[in-house]
C-alpha cells in the first residue's frame, strides 16, 4: 500500500494550495486500491478538513507512517521528516541562495526529492506549474493598478471573490480607456494572462500596429520569442540555440518602451538572458510604461524594476524613475510595480484542482509504479544523494562550516 500525505504548508507567508482537493482523492482511492492518502490537519488550506473527511479521507496529524509526502512551496528545515520523499516546488534548480540550506538539510536527512518544476514531458515543455492562474492573478493585479493610477476605472481584489466563475461576473459593463499592453513570453503565464485581456474585451493586434496605430479602444500585442530577441550577428531567433546560448542575443523589447502604458510580463528567466530593458531606462523621457505586472517576478531580472517582493495584501510598490528607490504606489515620476511571488493563492481552489488534474493524468501512475524516466529526470536528490541531472549544484549543496 502506497500511502501520499498532503501536508500542511508551513512556509511563511503561508500558502493555502494543496496538491489534491476532496474530489480528487476520492476518485484517486477509488480507483487505485493500492493508494492511500491521508491529508494532515491544517486551518489555513483552501479546502477545509471537513471537506476532506465528507469525501471519506483521513485527516490526522500524524502523517510520519506516510510513502510520500506532497505540498506545495519550500518546507522548514525543522519540518523535514527523514528519509521520506517529497514532491514540492524546492526553488532550487537555480541554485537560489535563499533555499540553499533547505537543500542540505534534505541531503543530510537523506530524503528523497522530486521537484514539481523539473517534472517534463519528452520536449522539455513543464508538466505542472500554477503559472495560469499566476497570469489570471496578475493580468487582473497590473489592471487593477493602472486604474488605481489613472483613476480611470475601478477593480475589487481577485480574493474578494469566491471563486474564477464569479471574478469573470466583475467584469461586466467595464469601461477601459484607450490604452496598450504589451504581453510578453509563450507559457502558461502568458496563457492565463490573455485570458483576461480577452475577458475584458481588449483587442488583440499586431506588433507594428501597436508601435505605429493610435486606437480608440484598449489593445494589447502578445510578443514571444521571436519578437524579443534576435541573435546579435544573424539577426533571426531560433527557439533552441537561444536557450543554450542566450548570450548571443540581445533584446527587441525596448522597440516597445515609448507605446506601451501597462507591461504584463511573463517570460521566462535566467542570468545570462537579455533583459526586457536596464533600470536605467526608467529615465528616458521615452519610457511611457506606468505600470508593470512582473508575473514572472524574477528579483532583478527580465523586468529591472522588480527590486523586491510585493505581497498579495500590498500587491503594488513605485520605483522612482530617477533614484530607482522603492516608493508608495501611484506617486508621479514613479512606475508602479506588482511582483507578487504567490499569486495563485488569490484563487486557490481553481489553482489546486488544475494542479490536482494534471498530477493524476501524466504522473499519478508512474507515482505507483516508483519508478519512470519522468521522475528520474525531476528527482534532484535520491535517499540523500544528488542525481547525476543535477551535478552541477555540488557546490551549492556542500554543507559549509
Amino acid at each position: 500500500m502506497l500511502k501520499i500525505g498532503l501536508i500542511r504548508e508551513e512556509k511563511i507567508p503561508a500558502d493555502n494550495r494543496v496538491a489534491f482537493i476532496p474530489s480528487q482523492c476520492k476518485w484517486i482511492q477509488n480507483n487505485f486500491a493500492d493508494i492511500k492518502i491521508i491529508v494532515q490537519h491544517s486551518e489555513h488550506r483552501c479546502f477545509s478538513d471537513r471537506e476532506y473527511t465528507m469525501a471519506g479521507i483521513e485527516v490526522r496529524e500524524d502523517i510520519s507512517d506516510c510513502n510520500i509526502l506532497m505540498g506545495i512551496k519550500e518546507v522548514p528545515v525543522e519540518m523535514l521528516i527523514p528519509g521520506k520523499t517529497y514532491f514540492i516546488f524546492s526553488h532550487t534548480k537555480k541554485l537560489q541562495s535563499r533555499n540553499r540550506k533547505l537543500l542540505q538539510a534534505i541531503i543530510k536527512n537523506k530524503i528523497t526529492l522530486v521537484d514539481y518544476e523539473c517534472l517534463e514531458h519528452d520536449d522539455g515543455t513543464r508538466i505542472l506549474g500554477f503559472g495560469f492562474f499566476a497570469g489570471i492573478v496578475g493580468a487582473h493585479n497590473g489592471m487593477m493598478a493602472y486604474g488605481e493610477r489613472t483613476k480611470t476605472f475601478h477593480l475589487d481584489r481577485v480574493n474578494s471573490q469566491k471563486d474564477f466563475r464569479h471574478l469573470i461576473h466583475t467584469y461586466f459593463g467595464l469601461k477601459l480607456p484607450n490604452i496598450k499592453i504589451a504581453v510578453t513570453g509563450s507559457g502558461r503565464v502568458a496563457h492565463g494572462v490573455l485570458e483576461i485581456m480577452n475577458l475584458m474585451g481588449i483587442h488583440e493586434t499586431e506588433p507594428d500596429l501597436f508601435l505605429d496605430k493610435k486606437f480608440s479602444y484598449p489593445v494589447y500585442v502578445h510578443l514571444k520569442g521571436a519578437d524579443l530577441y534576435e541573435n546579435k550577428k544573424s539577426g533571426k531567433y531560433g527557439r533552441r540555440d537561444f536557450h543554450a546560448n542566450p548570450g548571443k542575443y540581445k533584446n527587441l523589447f525596448r522597440n516597445y518602451i515609448s507605446a506601451t502604458d501597462i507591461l504584463m510580463n511573463g517570460v521566462y528567466w535566467e542570468k545570462d538572458i537579455p533583459r526586457l530593458f536596464e533600470l536605467k531606462d526608467l529615465e528616458d523621457k521615452k519610457f511611457n510604461i506606468k505600470t508593470v505586472a512582473d508575473i514572472s517576478d524574477d528579483r532583478n531580472g527580465s523586468v529591472p524594476c522588480n527590486i523586491g517582493d510585493s505581497t498579495i495584501e500590498n500587491p503594488v510598490y513605485g520605483v522612482d524613475k530617477k533614484t530607482f528607490a522603492i516608493t508608495q504606489p501611484y506617486l508621479p515620476g514613479s512606475v508602479d510595480v506588482m511582483a507578487v511571488g504567490n499569486l495563485p493563492n488569490e484563487l486557490p481552489r481553481d489553482a489546486a484542482r488544475y494542479f490536482g488534474e494534471q498530477i493524476i493524468k501524466y504522473i499519478l501512475k508512474d507515482i505507483l509504479k516508483g519508478d519512470s524516466e519522468i521522475l528520474n529526470k525531476a528527482t534532484i536528490v535520491k535517499k540523500g544523494r544528488l542525481t547525476k541531472h543535477f551535478d552541477y549544484m555540488k557546490a551549492y549543496a556542500t554543507l559549509t562550516s
